[in-house]
């Protein structure tokens, strides 16, 4: 289980506890899994993608859930010929809820993960349990069962590569130019201020710090000029040192269902 602040996955876990906070009904009611066995490229990484198909109202979080909320895992047991996975994630909405802002999906969201074999060639089976947080009035987490031997040929799956295309951009497809982070130390942390391109329709900046002990703050935004200035105090969780490297942040730029991500953020 994560959430950005140190503080939500108590509230979360407290909602949990409460009598009748479980699911209005069944999981079949709220949430579905179908496994798309996608296709083999040529360098022998299979695509697959893991649709997931929600209840009306109901949401599900992106790999940063934001101030609360349960990002995707997986458990790939039972797997076979299975090196590796890493998920191709596309750009989420933006929910502002009770005064917590979150990033995630409604209604269906198709999430592509590349699976690397560990011998290249032979046969692929993916056995496993996806764990995602749903939400609606409460969150509760849900675990999902699949299994599928994927192809070991190239045919596109329309629905997998359109949410493969529904990734965000980088800073040199979408024409702007990379970050600046001013840095300076602070009470329990440090302060970063990120100077940012103009992107119309920004609705939020998530900043992923590449560190799991560390924690950002929810950003604030300013326009400044003609930058876009997102702030943020990074702590450790532990309440320990922070040594922030640079070279990992991640900063997405969200809004209008489009993204832009930097990695990397150069001194200001």
């Amino acid at each position: 289980m994560m959430c950005r602040s140190p503080l939500a996955p108590l509230a979360l876990l407290a909602v949990l506890a409460l009598p009748g906070a479980a699911m209005a009904g069944p999981v079949d009611d709220i949430v579905r899994l179908d496994l798309l066995p996608g296709w083999r490229a040529a360098d022998g990484t299979q695509m697959a993608g893991f649709r997931v198909t929600l209840a009306p109202g109901w949401k599900t979080y992106w790999r940063a859930p934001g101030d609360a909320g349960i990002p995707p895992q997986v458990d790939w047991t039972g797997s076979d010929n299975v090196a590796g996975a890493a998920f191709r994630w596309p750009v989420p909405e933006v929910f502002e809820v009770g005064g917590y802002e979150t990033y995630g999906y409604s209604e269906q969201v198709v999430l592509p993960v590349a699976v690397m074999p560990a011998q290249h060639g032979a046969p692929v089976r993916v056995e496993g349990r996806l764990e995602i947080g749903v939400c609606r009035d409460v969150c509760v987490p849900v675990s999902l069962d699949f299994a599928a031997d994927l192809p070991q040929q190239d045919g596109r799956d329309p629905a997998l590569a359109l949410a493969l295309a529904n990734r965000a951009q980088t800073p040199a497809e979408a024409g702007v130019e990379g970050a600046r982070c001013a840095v300076s130390p602070t009470e329990g942390g440090v302060a970063l201020t990120a100077a940012l391109p103009l992107v119309d329709g920004t609705q939020a900046v998530v900043v992923e710090t590449g560190d799991p002990a560390l924690w950002a703050a929810p950003v604030t935004l300013r326009r400044e000029g003609d930058k876009l200035l997102a702030s943020t105090r990074i702590s450790h969780v532990a309440k320990g040192p922070v040594a922030l490297d640079r070279s990992a942040l991640v900063l997405t730029m969200i809004g209008d269902g489009e993204a832009v991500e930097f990695r990397g953020c150069a001194p200001a």
